[in-house]
């Protein structure tokens, strides 16, 4: 048979072949490296990053309007993704829509067959496949994918070339660094090597995240630009526009990705930072026009673009947390509107006590606090002192607040006569055999599994516990002899209650 191209026409022998020639020959035809980001990514360098529950399809087209030029799916995962059909509907299927393209899908796995099957799955609906090699949760950690697989160069090889072979678009990776610029130049280019014809960089180590998250280096990624021949995305450090200019100068990259500074500002590719009410109510917007959305998306990014507000206005913060649908969040957003407009018309310096850079509604990133060095107070360094092994106080007996866990605090406020102090809690007697509580209006003064005992053994009855056995008895009893009882005894002929 013969296959016609628009350039010329090729002979395949055999019909059998034809799926296989067809693979060849489109991995030899789909754009690779700088071809592609210029030609299927349309020269992107605005890129909104993959993130777990918070890039869906409504944050990414709200994103996308503000100035985003590519975006990447939540990372997906691939053994799921193979064998749960709702799952690709729920997380690709149902999600197509042509405004949000250029797309790339991001997969974890670590078997490149399973990484594969799911790659195949999903490369009809987006524009390349990528590896999630920077994920440094403790999720990942068990499920043995992300950055703890940065070691096992040898399998890594295998997923990208096999990846590279069969897929019908490119591959590419998002990696984090050594510690060594050297090994993290060697790690980018055995990507190279493997068939990756797109490196993202994040400039943190594996164990940088949480209160240890620190400065992402742009030395690192400016020296994996520099040694490979692919277009190369940096990640890390990007709060305003100016950062994104900044980097791509530093660096050479051609195009910088931002996770947390887009989920708290997503207008910042725009270089503005507009109030924070204008932005949710965008995107609600967007979630009504684009259904099925899940509600704890909504609600979480909510929380992160009101962020700084809700410091302030911490009662909204339970209402926002309580939402039990999509209006229920825009009606906490409203009342959030209405009081930041209270604010503005007061005077200026009754909100800038914040030490924001901004006033509170407006979007603006939240930046870490730097860990605490223990040897530390306040600048100065501490008096070195035995370290001592100290029990937590307990609360005061009048039950404050500020004396209180935070679970507690939840549950006082729930219930304002709920006394957590030790003392004043009630005292319960002990059962006579087994040492638990005792019932209080048990007859017998024991617990109800020492009681239902007893009184079967005896055919007694104890109200306190609701046990009939002696009436049961008697009952029993009058029904066999005609309403008398025989030889003036009770019979014992009940079930086993144990």
């Amino acid at each position: 048979m013969y296959f016609t191209t628009t350039q010329t026409t090729v002979h395949v022998p055999h019909r059998a072949a034809v799926c296989d020639w067809v693979l060849r020959y489109c991995s030899m035809t789909k754009p690779c490296g700088f071809e592609f980001w210029r030609s299927t990514l349309k020269g992107a360098r605005y890129v909104v990053a993959p993130m777990v529950d918070q890039s869906e399809l409504a944050w990414r087209l709200l994103s996308r309007r503000h100035g985003a030029e590519l975006c990447y799916t939540p990372m997906l995962h691939a053994q799921v993704f193979v064998r749960d059909a709702n799952y690709r509907r729920e997380n690709l299927y149902n999600e197509l829509n042509q405004d949000d393209r250029p797309l790339i899908t991001q997969f974890c796995a670590n078997d490149p067959e399973v990484f594969i099957q799911a790659a195949l799955l999903a490369q009809d609906y987006c524009d390349a496949i990528d590896l999630n090699l920077g994920c440094p949760q403790m999720i990942a950690k068990r499920g043995h994918y992300g950055v703890f697989l940065q070691d096992e160069w040898d399998l890594l090889e295998k997923m990208i070339k096999l990846a590279d072979e069969k897929l019908s678009v490119p591959i590419t990776c998002k990696i984090r660094v050594f510690p060594e610029i050297e090994k993290t130049v060697k790690y980018a280019k055995m990507l190279e090597k493997a068939g990756c014809q797109l490196l993202t960089v994040h400039g943190r180590t594996k164990d940088q995240k949480g209160a240890l998250t620190g400065i992402a280096s742009w030395k690192h990624i400016k020296a994996v630009r520099e040694a490979v021949n692919i277009p190369v995305f940096a990640n890390g450090n990007i709060q305003h526009l100016s950062d994104v200019q900044r980097c791509m100068e530093e660096t050479g990259v051609q195009g910088v990705m931002s996770a947390e500074g887009n989920l708290h500002n997503p207008a910042l590719f725009e270089g503005c930072s507009p109030p924070v009410w204008e932005m949710a109510e965008e995107y609600l917007e967007v979630v009504e026009k684009h259904p099925p959305c899940s509600l704890s998306y909504v609600r979480a990014h909510i929380f992160k673009l009101w962020h700084h507000t809700l410091q302030i206005h911490q009662d909204l913060r339970e209402e926002l947390a309580k939402a039990k649908n999509v209006a229920g969040v825009a009606e906490v957003n409203r009342q959030l509107k209405q009081r930041c407009q209270k604010e503005m018309a007061k005077d200026e310096s009754e909100w800038t006590q914040t030490r924001l850079p901004f006033p509170h509604w407006i979007c603006q990133p939240y930046v870490r606090p730097p860990p605490k060095d223990p040897n530390t107070e306040n600048g100065q360094k501490a008096p070195e002192t035995k370290a001592v092994s100290v029990k937590r106080a307990l609360e005061d007996g009048d039950g404050s607040n500020d004396s209180l866990s935070k679970n507690k605090q939840k549950k006082k406020a729930r219930n304002p006569n709920k006394n957590f102090c030790p003392e004043l809690k009630p005292k319960y007697i002990k059962c006579e055999q087994c040492g638990n509580p005792k019932g209080n209006k048990c007859v017998f003064n024991l617990c109800r599994g020492c009681c239902k005992r007893k009184a079967f053994k005896e055919v007694a009855d104890c109200p306190g516990h609701g046990l009939r056995f002696k009436t049961k008895a008697l009952k029993q009893c009058k029904s066999d002899t005609g309403g008398g009882l025989t030889n003036g005894t009770v019979s014992t002929a009940v079930h086993d209650p144990l």
